[in-house]
């Protein structure tokens, strides 16, 4: 699949550094970026009841903490406003293709608001504010990623994100969700200069022919002009997520691609969780597809 339209969230009181990431992929591939822009949660959760109405003689009924609060809230929506016109009209100076929003959902809805948007998207763009922020981080990546069938790149601090890489490594399992991610990567794949499918400690094959683990998804890679070779990788006692970064650095890959197999295992790979999952560790971006 070649990307034309990538989506990326950002936070209000983020650094800009998501967008920069977003914005070079998409100058890179000629793609059309939309932005969404999502309010802080007090923000969010402040606004005031419709019942309220607009008018200045309401707003005087009200107490002078909850006038306060009115106040505060028309504040921060004009900043949310700027922040969002400054926005695109940086992007818009880079030549881009691209549109910029701003959702001010309730806090439990963002994870839905999020999918709508990545289901109308090739790729989503999930950098290191969004993946440090603990209140809108799992909901948007559970949204694009586990809800909306579209890939996710995951983009950690420090990570230099390309869609041209040179060298990828592919985690293999045989697994639909692997099987997902590797035809979301097809266009990648095809263009590396190598792609090395690894897979941890892979069971024998039982397809009557005698060929060794890995061979045909080898074979479909190469099909779709990929130069493959594949690695076979024992876990001593060490989890496949361990194993894979640690693979991906020696073979200077510059992304892993692979599936995700579930809301709380990839949360605690992403954000933070069992040491054993190894993934928080890495510095490579991650191409996940669902």
């Amino acid at each position: 699949m070649e990307f034309k339209s990538i989506f990326c969230v950002t936070g209000a009181d983020h650094s800009d550094e998501d967008l920069t990431t977003a914005a070079g992929l998409c100058g890179e591939v000629g793609a059309h970026l939309s932005v969404l822009i999502i309010p802080p949660p007090l923000l969010l959760m402040s606004s005031p009841p419709l019942e309220w109405g607009t008018g200045r003689a309401q707003a005087i009924a009200v107490p002078n903490y909850r006038f306060q609060q009115i106040e505060k809230f028309s504040q921060d929506v004009t900043r949310m406003e700027r922040r969002s016109a400054d926005i695109l009209k940086r992007l818009k100076a880079m030549s881009l293709s691209c549109d910029v929003d701003t959702d001010y959902c309730d806090p439990a809805s963002l994870g839905e608001v999020a999918r709508q948007r990545a289901l109308c998207a090739d790729l989503t763009i999930v950098g290191g504010d969004l993946l440090n922020d603990e209140t809108l981080g799992p909901p948007v990546v559970n949204g694009c990623l586990f809800d909306s069938g579209k890939p996710v790149l995951i983009v950690p601090k420090g990570a230099k994100a390309t869609l041209s890489p040179r060298r990828v490594l592919v985690g293999w399992d045989s697994r639909v969700e692997a099987s997902r991610a590797v035809r979301e990567a097809l266009s990648l794949l095809s263009a590396a200069e190598e792609v090395c499918v690894a897979m941890v400690d892979p069971k024998a094959q039982n397809n009557g022919k005698g060929a060794q683990s890995g061979a045909d998804i080898a074979a479909y890679l190469t099909r779709h002009g990929a130069r493959v070779s594949v690695d076979l990788l024992k876990s001593a006692g060490k989890s496949a997520a361990t194993v894979l970064t640690q693979h991906a650095a020696d073979t200077c890959a510059d992304m892993i691609v692979m599936g995700a197999y579930g809301s709380r295992r990839l949360r605690e790979r992403i954000f933070g969780g069992p040491p054993s999952w190894g993934f928080e560790k890495t510095t490579l971006p991650l191409f996940l597809a669902r």
